[in-house]
C-alpha cells in the first residue's frame, strides 16, 4: 500500500501515504502524477523514527486523521512551503503585471529552500506589508523546526504538537479580512479581546468597526434558522424552480428542476433561467455546506450546444468567489456536469 500509521497522540493513529512524504514533484498536481512504484515507503521512514507531520484531513468516526510531511504554513498574503522552491499565484488574480510584480517581491524576501503560494488578498498590497507577513511566517516555522530537532534528539520522544493554528476565528480573519470586510461583530469577550489585538497588528483598525454585543448574535442575525435551511435537501430558486442535493459515500448528486416556474413560450430559454440560478445557488451551497470530493449535476435537458456552455461559464464564475480549490470537468455523454471541490 506504500503508506504507514503515524502516532500523533491521538485515539486513532493517523494515516500517511509514500507520495506525503517524497519531495513534491510540481505545485500544481504535487504528486498526483508521479509514478509511485519507483519508490519504497521504508527507504523514508521506519518504526520508531519521529516525523515532522501536518494534519491535512480532520479524523472522522470511521478514520483517523490524514496527515503529510510537506508542511505549509499560512500567512495573510502567502503560504509558505518550505523544502520547495516553487513559487505560484493564487489563479483568482488575473493581471500578469500584478502577478510579476508580487513574485519579484517574494523572489527578494524569501530564502533559498522555501517556496510560496501567494494568495489572492496580497493582490494591490503595498510590499512592505507583503515582506513583513512573509517574515512572520518564517519565523514560525523556524520556531516549529527547533523544537522539533530538540524531540529529535530524545530516544524516549512522544507524540508532540509543535503548533496549532488559531481555530476557527484566527482562520476567518486570516481569509477574509482583506476582502472589504467593514465589522466583526461578537458577544464574546474573549474573542473581542483576541480581534482586537488582530486588527491592531495588521493595521485595520480604521478600516474594519468591531463590535461586542451583549445579546445574543444567532438570534440577531437569525443565524440558527439559516443552519437548519442549510441542512434541507431541497432549496427553492427565486424563479421558482428548485435544486435537490443527495450525499453519498463516493459522490454528491445535484439534481435541478424546473418545479413552479412555468416561464415563457420559449421552452429553451425557460430551461436557461432555471438552470442559469441553480447554477449560482450550487455554487452558494457548495461554499454553506462544505460539500467536497465528487459532483455531479443533473441540470434540465439542453438542447444547445451553446446553452450548455453558457452554463458552465455562469457554473464557472460562481465558484470563483469560493475560497476552496473547484474544478468543472465538464458535462458527460449522459449530460451531467462533472465537477470536483476539495473539501476544507
Amino acid at each position: 500500500m506504500q503508506a504507514a500509521f503515524i502516532d500523533i497522540g491521538t485515539e486513532k493513529n493517523t494515516f500517511i501515504h509514500v507520495k506525503d512524504i517524497i519531495p513534491k514533484i510540481s505545485n500544481e498536481t504535487g504528486n498526483k502524477n508521479e509514478d509511485l512504484s519507483k519508490y519504497d515507503i521504508k527507504n523514508y521512514i521506519h518504526t520508531g523514527m519521529p516525523i515532522l507531520v501536518q494534519v491535512k484531513r480532520d479524523s472522522t468516526n470511521k478514520k483517523g486523521a490524514r496527515v503529510s510531511s510537506h508542511i505549509t504554513m499560512p500567512g495573510r498574503f502567502i503560504v509558505l512551503m518550505p523544502e520547495t522552491e516553487f513559487i505560484t499565484v493564487s489563479k483568482k488574480i488575473e493581471k500578469e503585471q500584478e502577478k510579476n510584480r508580487l513574485i519579484k517581491i517574494v523572489k527578494e524576501n524569501l530564502p533559498k529552500g522555501y517556496g510560496v503560494i501567494i494568495r489572492t488578498s496580497a493582490e494591490g498590497k503595498p510590499e512592505e506589508l507583503i515582506k513583513n507577513d512573509i517574515a512572520r511566517v518564517l519565523e514560525q516555522y523556524e520556531k516549529v523546526l527547533k523544537k522539533f530537532k530538540e524531540l529529535q534528539n530524545n530516544k524516549n520522544v512522544s507524540p508532540t504538537l509543535l503548533y496549532k493554528n488559531d481555530g476557527i476565528v484566527g482562520k476567518i480573519l486570516t481569509d477574509l479580512v482583506d476582502n472589504d470586510l467593514m465589522k466583526i461583530t461578537t458577544n464574546n469577550a474573549g474573542i473581542h479581546s483576541y480581534v482586537k489585538k488582530f486588527l491592531e497588528e495588521t493595521g485595520l483598525t480604521e478600516k474594519v468597526k468591531l463590535e461586542l454585543k451583549n445579546e445574543d448574535v444567532l438570534k440577531i442575525y437569525d443565524i440558527e434558522e439559516q443552519i437548519e435551511k442549510a441542512s434541507n435537501r431541497k432549496i427553492w430558486l427565486k424563479c421558482g424552480g428548485f435544486i435537490t442535493i443527495d450525499k453519498t459515500e463516493a459522490l454528491t448528486a445535484i439534481d435541478v428542476n424546473s418545479g413552479k416556474y412555468v416561464g415563457t413560450k420559449d421552452l429553451e430559454q425557460t430551461v436557461y433561467t432555471v438552470n442559469k440560478e441553480a447554477s449560482i445557488e450550487i455554487a452558494k451551497q457548495l461554499r454553506l455546506r462544505d460539500i467536497g470530493g465528487i459532483i455531479i449535476i443533473d441540470y434540465i435537458d439542453m438542447e444547445k450546444e451553446e446553452t450548455k456552455q453558457k452554463i458552465q461559464k455562469i457554473l464557472e464564475e460562481a465558484l470563483k468567489k469560493d475560497r476552496s480549490k473547484t474544478q468543472v470537468v465538464g458535462f458527460t455523454p449522459l449530460d451531467l456536469l462533472e465537477m470536483t471541490r476539495k473539501h476544507m
